[in-house]
């Protein structure tokens, strides 16, 4: 896709171009977004590590938070603190 160096708002801006929804499990992206500008649905992936065997899981809490997430929203799915 050659997005590697992408940050903020240009990797959003290109995911927009190409996708719904863009998962991540960066925690504090959607604190340095403005959901009013957000050109795509983003979705933050809280597990209790990086391992894939502790994200897994998650998979269907996502799957039920894709199919009715709209465009400038935030959902977060997994472990909420």
């Amino acid at each position: 896709m050659g997005w590697r160096g992408y940050k903020n708002g240009r990797l959003l801006a290109a995911a927009a171009a190409e996708f719904d929804a863009f998962t991540t499990a960066d925690k504090n992206l959607s604190y340095r977004q403005n959901r009013t500008t957000l050109p795509i649905a983003v979705v933050v992936l809280e597990a209790p590590s990086k391992q894939l065997s502790r994200r897994l899981p998650l998979l269907p809490e996502l799957e039920r938070t894709l199919s009715g997430l709209a465009p400038r929203n935030v959902a977060r799915v997994g472990n909420q603190h």
